[in-house]
C-alpha cells in the first residue's frame, strides 16, 4: 500500500521537470507497449491530450482544453491499478501540458474505484507558483542555495499582491487564501464540465456553492465597513479594479496576465489557446435567451419542446434551478440546448482574463481569473459571480414563498441555542494563525533541501454548538438539523429585513440527528460542519503514513479528496471590538428530506453541502438553501412577517440567537 502512494506521490512531484531523455514506453493491450522516441508523433490514444502547449495554463474555462482533459481521462481510465496508472502516465508526461497532467491525474484517481486508497496531495505543494509570488519562490531558492542547512521557512507577505492604499485590497487577505482557492480547483474537478459526468443536482450545486462563497465574501467585506459586492452590470462597462497577481505560471517564470483599472472588456481573437473568436454580443444574446426562459416560465431544448422551470416538480422531478444552472455554467452534455443557451460563465471568465490582451498582439497569458485555482484572487471574480447569482435569484424570486406545512415541524420544539468557545458563550475569536507547505515539491529549485513556504491566515478556535430541544411526540423523531450565520446589522449600521438579509445567511452545518421524547440536549463540534474540509494533506505526510481506510470515519472524512471550504475560513473575521451576528436554527422532518440511495464503497462525504457525494445523490432532498432560497411568507397565522426573526418567532422548531464575533489578530490562541 505505502508504494502505491508514493508511486502516486511521485506523479505529482515537480510537474514541469523536464524530460529525461531516451524513449517512452506507451503500454497496450496486455502490458504490451510500444516504444517511440521522445521526438516522434504521440500516438493517437492519447487524442487531443497533445493539443495544449506544454508551459502554458490549462483552463476548464476554456473549451479546447476541456477537450483536451477529456482524451487524456479517458487514457488513463484504461488503468486497472496503481502500477498500470504509473506507467501510463510516466508515458506521457513529457508530451502533454503539465497542468492538464495533474489535473486529469487527479480527476481519475478521485474517480477510479480501484484507486479509493491512495491520496492526491493538496495543490499547494503540486503548484506552488499558484499561491506565492515569484519574488518569493525566487528568495526561497537563492536563501536555500546559499545555506543549504537552513531551516527558518520563507514567510509570505499577505499584501505581496498590492499595498492598502486601495480598499480592496483589505480584503486580499481573504481572497488569496490558499484555502479558498484550493477549494475552488478540487469543486472543479469533482464537478468537471463535459467531461460525460452526472452529478446529481449539478446545475444547483453550481448555483449554491458559488452564492455560499458570495455571501461569505459580503460578510468579510462588512467585517471592514465595506459595503457588500456589486455585480457587473454587463460586458460593456470598464472593469473598475484592476489585478496583478504577481503570480508565475511554472518554473520559467512566465507572468499571469495583469489587468489595469477601469479596462473595457472586447471581443476575444486568440488562436493561441484554442479559443477562436468569442464575440460581447453573443454573450449578450445568450443572457437575453436564458432571462426570457425565467420570466416566461419555461425552456427550450433542441426539439422546440418547452420545459417548465419550476423548483415544485411533480414527483420529485428536476428542479428548475438545477436545469438553469446546467445551462448557465454551461455543459453541452447537460445543457437543454446548448447551442441555443450558449456557455455564458465558461466565456465570461475568459472574456475577463483576456482583457489585457484579447488578440495575442502583446503575446501575454491568461489573468488569474481564467483558472478555478487562481480566479477567487481576482476581486472581479466576485463581481462577475455577482451578476450570475442575480440571474438566479430572478429566478427564485418567481417561486412562492413556502407554507406553514413546509416551514413547520409539529412536536419539535427548540428551546434554546448557543455557542461555546473555550468556555466563553456567544463569543466566538478569530485571528491570524499559520501553516506551512513545501515549494520544492512542485518547483525545481536545483537542490534537494526543502524549501518551506509559511501562509498566514484567518483562523478561530474550535467551538460548540449547543442546542436544547423538546420532543413532545411519544416516540423517537428523526431531524435534520439547519444552522446558518448572517450578520445582524447592514452598511449603514441598521438592523436588515428579511430580504436584505437572505442573501447572507451563510450555512455553517447540517446533520441528521434522532430525538428521544422529551428534552434532547445536543453539543456538535464546528470540526464537523456539513461545508468544510479537513486541512490540506501534504506529500510529507503522506509519505509518513497519513492513509485513510475506506470505510472507516478517517476514510469518510478525507474521501472528496479535497473538495470542501477551508476549515480555518469557516468563521468570518469580524472585529476588533466585536460584531453583532445572528444564529438561525431550523429542525426539519427527516422522512422529507431524506433520499433513498445506497452509498458506494469510498464514501465522499464531507463537505457534502457544497461538494455532494461523489458518485451518489445529494443527501437532501429539499432545496439548497431552504428557507433562505425563496422570499419570505408575507404573513403567517395572521402575522406580517418581515424579517428573519419575525418568521422564526412563527414557528417552534426555529430559533434565533445573536452572538457576537471578535477579531483578536495575533492573539488568538492556537487549537
Amino acid at each position: 500500500m505505502a508504494t502505491e502512494q508514493s508511486q502516486v506521490l511521485e506523479l505529482f512531484e515537480k510537474p514541469f521537470r523536464g524530460p529525461s531523455g531516451g524513449s517512452i514506453s506507451f503500454p497496450t493491450g496486455e502490458g504490451i507497449g510500444t516504444r517511440i522516441g521522445t521526438g516522434a508523433r504521440p500516438p493517437p490514444e492519447l487524442g487531443y491530450a497533445t493539443s495544449l502547449q506544454r508551459g502554458r495554463v490549462f483552463s476548464v474555462f476554456i473549451r479546447a482544453h476541456r477537450r483536451a482533459a477529456r482524451s487524456l481521462c479517458e487514457y488513463f481510465m484504461r488503468a486497472r491499478n496503481i502500477g498500470e496508472l504509473t506507467s501510463l502516465a510516466n508515458a506521457c508526461r513529457n508530451l502533454v501540458n503539465e497542468q492538464l497532467f495533474i489535473y486529469c491525474l487527479s480527476f481519475v484517481i478521485i474517480r477510479k474505484p480501484e484507486l479509493r486508497r491512495v491520496r492526491i496531495p493538496t495543490v499547494v505543494e503540486t503548484f506552488p507558483s499558484k499561491f506565492a509570488s515569484q519574488e518569493m519562490l525566487q528568495q526561497a531558492g537563492n536563501e536555500i542555495n546559499r545555506n543549504p542547512a537552513r531551516t527558518e521557512p520563507i514567510v509570505i507577505n499577505q499584501e505581496f499582491s498590492g499595498t492598502l492604499i486601495k480598499p480592496e485590497h483589505r480584503l486580499s487577505y481573504w481572497r488569496e487564501d490558499y484555502g479558498i482557492n484550493s477549494h475552488h480547483w478540487h469543486w472543479h474537478l469533482v464537478f468537471p464540465v463535459e467531461m460525460d459526468i452526472r452529478r446529481d443536482r449539478k446545475g444547483e450545486i453550481f448555483y449554491y456553492m458559488h452564492q455560499q462563497m458570495l455571501a461569505r465574501y459580503d460578510m468579510e467585506r462588512l467585517s471592514h465597513s465595506l459595503n457588500r459586492v456589486l455585480p457587473l452590470t454587463g460586458f460593456r462597462e470598464p472593469i473598475v479594479d484592476g489585478y496583478f497577481s504577481k503570480l508565475t505560471v511554472n518554473n520559467s517564470g512566465r507572468a499571469w496576465g495583469t489587468r489595469q483599472d477601469n479596462t473595457t472588456l472586447k471581443d476575444i481573437r486568440r488562436d493561441d489557446f484554442g479559443l477562436g473568436f468569442i464575440s460581447i454580443s453573443d454573450l449578450e444574446l445568450y443572457y437575453s435567451r436564458l432571462l426570457d426562459a425565467v420570466h416566461q416560465g419555461f425552456i427550450q431544448d433542441r426539439q422546440g419542446n418547452r420545459i417548465p422551470l419550476t423548483d415544485d416538480p411533480p414527483n420529485r422531478g428536476k428542479r428548475g434551478i438545477d436545469i438553469l444552472g446546467d445551462a448557465f455554467e454551461a455543459d453541452a452534455e447537460l445543457s437543454v440546448n446548448y447551442p441555443f443557451y450558449g456557455d455564458l460563465h465558461n466565456f465570461a471568465h475568459v472574456l475577463i482574463s483576456f482583457s489585457h490582451d484579447p488578440d495575442f498582439a502583446h503575446r501575454e497569458e491568461v489573468g488569474a481569473i481564467g483558472d478555478p485555482a487562481t480566479s477567487m484572487r481576482d476581486p472581479t471574480f466576485y463581481r462577475l459571480h455577482k451578476f450570475v447569482d442575480e440571474f438566479f435569484q430572478e429566478y427564485k424570486l418567481q417561486q412562492r414563498p413556502y407554507n406553514n406545512e413546509e416551514l413547520g415541524l409539529p412536536g419539535v420544539r427548540v428551546v434554546r441555542i448557543g455557542v461555546l468557545q473555550d468556555g466563553v458563550p456567544n463569543n466566538l475569536r478569530t485571528g491570524w494563525n499559520q501553516r506551512e507547505f513545501e515549494a520544492g515539491r512542485g518547483l525545481d529549485f536545483g537542490g534537494s533541501a526543502p524549501i518551506r513556504l509559511r501562509f498566514t491566515h484567518l483562523d478561530h478556535r474550535p467551538f460548540d454548538y449547543h442546542l436544547q430541544i423538546m420532543n413532545t411526540l411519544p416516540a423517537e423523531k428523526d431531524v435534520t438539523v439547519r444552522i446558518f450565520l448572517a450578520p445582524t446589522l447592514d452598511e449603514r449600521g441598521n438592523r436588515m429585513s428579511f430580504m436584505d438579509q437572505r442573501l447572507l445567511w451563510t450555512e455553517m452545518d447540517k446533520f441528521v440527528t434522532k430525538l428521544t421524547p422529551g428534552e434532547n440536549k445536543l453539543v456538535r463540534s464546528s470540526r464537523d460542519s456539513s461545508i468544510t474540509a479537513p486541512p490540506e494533506i501534504t506529500f510529507r505526510e503522506l509519505e509518513a503514513g497519513r492513509e485513510i481506510t475506506s470505510g472507516t470515519q478517517a476514510g469518510v472524512e478525507f474521501g472528496q479528496c479535497g473538495c470542501g471550504w477551508p476549515r480555518h475560513m469557516l468563521l468570518p473575521r469580524g472585529m476588533p471590538q466585536g460584531m453583532d451576528f445572528q444564529l438561525f436554527v431550523m429542525l426539519t422532518d427527516h422522512a422529507v428530506d431524506k433520499v433513498e440511495q445506497v452509498i458506494r464503497g469510498r464514501p465522499c462525504t464531507n463537505a457534502v453541502s457544497y461538494c455532494g457525494i461523489l458518485d451518489s445523490k445529494f443527501p437532501d432532498a429539499r432545496p439548497m438553501g431552504f428557507p433562505f432560497d425563496r422570499r419570505n411568507p408575507a404573513m403567517i397565522n395572521g402575522n406580517v412577517i418581515q424579517t428573519a426573526g419575525e418568521l422564526a418567532a412563527q414557528f417552534d422548531n426555529m430559533v434565533m440567537e445573536d452572538i457576537k464575533i471578535t477579531f483578536v489578530g495575533n492573539q488568538l490562541q492556537r487549537a
